[in-house]
């Protein structure tokens, strides 16, 4: 992240998402302070706590992508969660703690892909090595036997064969199994089984922690046992350059850099936070419920410890980006402590033709590609036309403010539809190319266009 600007930290989400420029410059600049805080002498940069943000807008403008793209670009610790997934303490459901135990989670795995990455060559060389002892048993070089003379050995006794034979036959080998020639041959090799019962440990919800720490203590009482598989020689290596990986990164040096990543770069995504907004004040239970959780989620967010099976982890520090439509509940309806905690707004605007015509032909992954790349695989080429775009555009528009607006996830839906005879027939039509244009698209349409409560169930 130290080499991108809040400029540059738009354009590359201009890559992804169209319009919403006030989102994409606030989280920019909620990316950047990251950085500068590092900058910082210590004894100040720990008093410097994150600018949290609720984005408000309806489904499908852009929201989860935005902070999806954000975390891939600064390569941090990212997890989505719901708010109605959460109950208060002492009610069924998911504890508020188990989203800093699940981004604990995604942070080992990310971490531990970037050192395997790192010591792949070496893992590669040493999984070689292995391989070739398991087609050439002893044909590892070792010093050379010193064979005494016997009363009974005459002249014409055989001899060992030399070592250098032996390492010629290996080199020959080596050069054989590059060049992929022996892809086919099986090996018999040792493979790691989980020994003893395989047990699924049941927990209330919201104690999956003790349940982790159960299959735990299960794992140690029942060690993994060897047992020898015979399978394919680009299988075998393959489980081999995971061995030797594992063998060579530091576990415990994984687990601090984890723990490292998400104090400080971690971001937590909660979405339908207006679902746990309080819209009246009557006392309702299910008020009630809705204020529990936000008084859960409080300390979260403003601060404190969670005891993780990789030791505690401190929320100081964590990005959390609350989302949500906002239609019957406003930021103001959270309790006063948590909207202290979210002090930055931004509102995303709805989608109509001329983002949903952008959006079809801008972004790196668009539809539009998507499906040309799908359908290449069969050998059949589609070429979208501009009016036929401009039709697909103009009717997710139409069909969005006749029934539910969904936003951008309306082309899905179009698409699928447009597409679905050429999906199924593309396998018999290898080598045709199909014009995707206005009349097409019509045509395709013509049913749910005409039959607006058909619409309504297959758009």
């Amino acid at each position: 992240m130290s080499a991108l600007t809040p400029r540059e930290i738009v354009s590359e989400l201009d890559k992804y998402i169209i319009g919403q420029k006030d989102a994409k410059r606030m989280v920019a600049v909620a990316m950047r302070n990251r950085w500068r805080r590092q900058q910082i002498e210590p004894a100040l940069r720990d008093e410097i706590a994150p600018k949290n943000i609720i984005m408000m807008g309806p489904t499908g403008v852009g929201k989860t992508e935005i902070a999806r793209r954000l975390a891939k670009l600064s390569a941090s610790p990212f997890v989505k969660v719901e708010a109605t997934k959460f109950t208060e303490v002492g009610y069924v459901g998911r504890d508020v703690e188990s989203m800093v135990r699940d981004l604990m989670e995604l942070g080992i795995s990310l971490v531990r892909e970037e050192e395997t990455e790192r010591v792949r060559v070496q893992a590669e060389a040493n999984a070689e090595e292995s391989l070739l002892d398991l087609l050439l048993p002893g044909s590892r070089h070792q010093p050379a036997p010193t064979y005494e003379p016997s009363a009974y050995s005459s002249p014409s006794s055989p001899s060992a064969p030399s070592a250098a034979t032996t390492d010629n036959t290996r080199e020959k080998m080596r050069q054989l199994f590059r060049q992929g020639k022996l892809d086919d041959r099986e090996v018999d090799m040792e493979v790691e089984m989980q020994s003893g019962p395989h047990m699924e440990v049941m927990t209330i919800p919201g104690m999956e922690e003790i349940g982790s720490q159960f299959k735990d203590i299960f794992s140690k009482a029942f060690p993994a046992q060897r047992k020898r598989r015979r399978m394919r020689v680009g299988d075998a290596f393959a489980l081999l350059i995971e061995q030797e990986a594992a063998r060579l990164i530091d576990h415990d040096k994984v687990a601090e850099m984890a723990r490292e990543r998400v104090e400080q770069t971690g971001i937590i995504f909660v979405d339908e936070i207006d679902k746990i907004a309080s819209a009246q004040h009557g006392g309702k239970t299910a008020d009630i419920s809705r204020e529990g959780v936000q008084r859960d989620l409080l300390p979260i967010v403003e601060g404190c410890v969670v005891n993780t099976k990789y030791g505690m982890v401190r929320t100081d520090h964590i990005l959390f980006i609350g989302a949500g439509a906002f239609h019957y509940s406003k930021p103001s309806d959270l309790i006063p402590e948590l909207q202290g905690r979210f002090p930055l707004r931004t509102e995303l605007s709805a989608l109509g033709k001329d983002e949903f015509l952008r959006i079809l032909k801008e972004p790196r992954n668009a539809l539009t590609v998507q499906y040309k790349a799908l359908l290449a695989t069969e050998g059949v080429g589609i070429d979208f036309t501009e009016d036929g775009l401009e039709e697909i555009a103009s009717f997710a528009e139409l069909t969005n403010q006749e029934t539910e607006n969904i936003g951008a996830r309306r082309l899905y839906t179009i698409l699928e539809r447009i597409l679905a005879d050429i999906s199924f027939e593309a396998p018999d039509r290898s080598g045709d190319t199909l014009v995707i244009d206005r009349t097409f698209v019509q045509a395709q349409l013509a049913d749910v266009r005409e039959d607006r409560d058909l619409s309504r169930y297959i758009l």
